[in-house]
């Protein structure tokens, strides 16, 4: 065993004692192999030093094994396999709905159910799926539509009876898309006339697919040829306003967009969480119910003092205290410095590395 300054530690090691908090609380457990996450958080919290074990070679992890390591911990989780599991039935559903086939609801309603046993696991702003090909955006976007969906029914305090329901409207929503032309889906550049005609019509697809399955809540249905209206009319595809559009359409097109802003798609890279929080209170004016996408901001972002994240500029430090009124902006340490995400504008939370 040795006892080395922080400074000197390296990815690979193995604690031999577990690592506390200047007041005593655990951070990481012995027997921890510090990768880079692990050190950010031990930098974070100003630890000085940390025991190790001295034969550093027995546990050296490869640098291009880091990134594996961590995937492999994520989808052992019993989300992530129940996550993959749906995926894998997924993408055969949007294949038979291409050549024409029926939609297998049961079977769909029952892997969304296996889903969703595990979503008290689920984190809308630290869970990701693993990495994927951008050809797989729709069906990742579907499914973690219809997890956030169905967190969001609970907080809005729905009845029971409504919250398999409105998942599923998530799960189903951009179902329409099976019938749009996949290169117009793929493509990089910006689409014609035509083309953004074609894609909004999958809204009308949609439910013209599942208008006629037997068994299917009718908030389900509408959520497919509504999710794109809003609240000032500016939507597609009948330009509806406010208590036109369906509760389910309005909480899914919450989360759609969500999720849109946070994937890679062919024509656009990917926002943080937090940005994509921030972008998206911006939308709710006039665009999305405005009390759904405050409430949707408040719970998303209600992480307690001690949280460790990491801004945009790459400083890594705890978040000391949140603004009721301005949650995606909390004060942060930065190493003893406090960084006031509310006034310094340029610097915004990257990424969330551990929550408190």
């Amino acid at each position: 065993m040795a006892i080395i300054p922080l400074s000197q530690l390296k990815i690979g090691d193995r604690l031999t004692e577990s690592a506390l908090t200047r007041r005593g609380s655990l951070l990481f457990d012995k027997g921890t192999v510090i990768l880079q996450r692990e050190l950010d958080i031990l930098q974070a919290f100003l630890i000085p030093a940390v025991t190790i074990d001295g034969k550093r070679e027995t546990v050296e992890v490869e640098a291009g094994k880091v990134e594996e390591a961590e995937q492999k911990v994520s989808q052992a989780s019993p989300l992530s396999v129940e996550y993959d599991k749906l995926l894998a039935l997924f993408r055969k559903v949007m294949f038979t709905l291409r050549s024409g086939g029926p939609l297998p609801l049961l079977e769909v309603r029952q892997r969304l159910e296996a889903l969703l046993q595990q979503s008290d696991h689920y984190n809308i702003l630290k869970f990701a799926p693993a990495p994927f090909h951008i050809r797989d955006y729709l069906l990742h976007n579907s499914i973690m539509t219809a997890l956030t969906a169905y967190q969001m029914a609970k907080w809005l305090e729905m009845p029971v009876k409504d919250w398999i329901p409105v998942a599923l409207g998530g799960l189903l929503h951009d179902i329409g898309n099976a019938k749009v032309d996949e290169n117009i889906l793929e493509k990089k550049g910006a689409l014609t006339h035509v083309e953004r005609e074609e894609v909004r019509a999958h809204t009308v697809a949609g439910y013209q697919m599942l208008k006629n399955v037997p068994g299917l809540n009718e908030g389900v249905k509408l959520s497919a040829i509504q999710h794109h209206e809003r609240e000032d009319g500016t939507g597609y595809p009948l330009a509806m306003k406010r208590d036109k559009i369906h509760p389910y359409a309005k909480i899914i097109a919450i989360a759609d967009t969500y999720h849109a802003m946070t994937s890679p798609r062919y024509y656009k890279q990917s926002l943080s969480p937090y940005a994509a929080l921030e972008a998206l209170q911006g939308e709710s004016f006039g665009k999305l119910d405005p009390a759904l996408v405050k409430l949707f901001i408040q719970k998303t972002a209600s992480f307690t003092n001690g949280t460790i994240v990491r801004l945009n500029n790459g400083q890594v430090g705890a978040i000391v205290f949140t603004d009721p009124n301005a949650p995606t902006r909390p004060w942060v340490n930065t190493n003893g410095r406090i960084v006031n995400l509310t006034s310094d504008r340029e610097l915004y939370i990257q990424e969330i590395l551990q929550i408190s």
